[in-house]
């Protein structure tokens, strides 16, 4: 079964063409991105398998819409670049979709009222669901009458129990407004702590497991008998650690204070959270690890407290899961950071088995999320 997986981000749509045979048997027959969108330029790299790659090649996609109609016809139409006889070899699209609330636990078939949904839910994922369902309709304008599987990042933390989700604020807004912890990077936390059952060979239902993505975006998550009992993002991605551009975790009266004596709008306070701190904003320096931890081995005083302050409150998180699990099989790093940046793993981990018994298996597993959406698109159209 040939399957398109799209992810669209707010200014890029990446994608990875699979043919899955079944489990874990697969083949990626082309993978790319156009990136850029919106702006004056617009750079693709698309990469067949077995064929050139196209490096940084600049096209004109002023909108998602575009960018989709671009993809299609490089797989299916370019004479040197196509993978495809034609388009309808595409047996079915599966999309990313950031933010389904709770009408969602498992992925599905996308069709009037699954839009409906996510459309309501643009009011807490602003960022990426509308640009979501953009790729969605220009998937349905580009390869009419295939099917297309909705995968949601938050679906994954829908079997966290109450006492988790829930904010310490009036009842009535979570009953009214939805307000309450729903998690993200669903389907990275969910395919690292399944490939972990393989790696140690136990079944999902004698484990615990703590997940940690670390890249540009960070969450940790609790994993107990292959069900998410709490994580660490919350109502939005903001919630948590500390990440490349996001505050992570602070007290909301500095949010009220700031506004005040600055006279910031909520949209200022928002890009100043979002996009202004984290490493950025305490380093003054970068939102990349990678510089990060450069400038502190130079003694980069700015860089060092950044540095510190990661550390910590992934360290903070561990700890606290731990308890939540009462106790720990194996403590699973992925993402940029957490699949590359070893002087950050090994300061996480220090310590940790002189108060777990018996000790905790550390595993570095590359997350494939596009992997596991393609696994549940076929899985979906299989049973449809």
């Amino acid at each position: 079964m040939k399957i398109l997986v799209v992810n669209c981000g707010s200014s890029s749509v990446k994608y990875r063409l699979y043919d899955v045979k079944g489990g874990l048997v697969y083949k990626i027959m082309a993978k790319g991105l156009i990136e850029k969108i919106g702006q004056a330029t617009q750079l693709f790299s698309h990469y067949p398998v077995n064929k050139p790659s196209i490096n940084k090649k600049k096209v004109k996609a002023p909108d998602h819409q575009s960018a989709i109609k671009i993809l299609v016809s490089y797989l299916a139409e370019h004479d040197t670049y196509r993978v495809l006889k034609s388009r309808n070899e595409i047996d079915a699209v599966g999309h990313r979709v950031l933010h389904g609330g709770e009408k969602f636990t498992q992925p599905c078939i996308i069709n009037k009222t699954v839009k409906k949904i996510i459309r309501e839910y643009i009011k807490f994922g602003p960022l990426h669901n509308p640009v979501n369902l953009q790729g969605i309709i220009a998937c349905e304008k580009e390869l009419k009458n295939i099917s297309q599987v909705a995968v949601f990042d938050t679906a994954f933390g829908q079997t966290m129990p109450a006492h988790a989700y829930l904010y310490g604020i009036p009842y009535k807004y979570y009953a009214k407004r939805g307000i309450r912890r729903y998690g993200f990077h669903g389907t990275s936390h969910r395919y690292v702590s399944m490939k972990a059952t393989r790696l140690l060979k136990k079944p999902r239902k004698d484990l615990k497991i703590i997940t940690c993505h670390l890249g540009n975006g960070c969450s940790i998550s609790a994993v107990k008998n292959g069900k998410c009992i709490d994580t660490s993002m919350g109502l939005t991605p903001l919630e948590g650690l500390l990440m490349g551009t996001r505050s992570g975790d602070l007290d909301p009266a500095i949010l009220m204070y700031l506004m005040k004596v600055d006279n910031l709008t909520p949209s200022e306070m928002d890009n100043i959270l979002n996009k202004k701190s984290g490493l950025l904003g305490l380093s003054e320096l970068s939102s990349d690890m990678r510089d990060i931890e450069a400038a502190a081995k130079k003694k980069n005083k700015k860089a060092g407290i950044a540095l510190d302050l990661f550390i910590y409150r992934v360290r903070k998180y561990v700890g606290a899961y731990i308890v939540a699990l009462g106790g720990a099989d194996a403590l699973i790093f992925t993402g940029g950071i957490g699949e590359n940046c070893a002087f950050i793993r090994n300061k996480v981990v220090e310590g940790l088995n002189n108060f777990i018994k018996p000790a905790l298996k550390v595993l570095v597993i590359p997350t494939d999320e596009e992997l596991m959406i393609a696994q549940d698109t076929r899985n979906i159209i299989k049973k449809k």
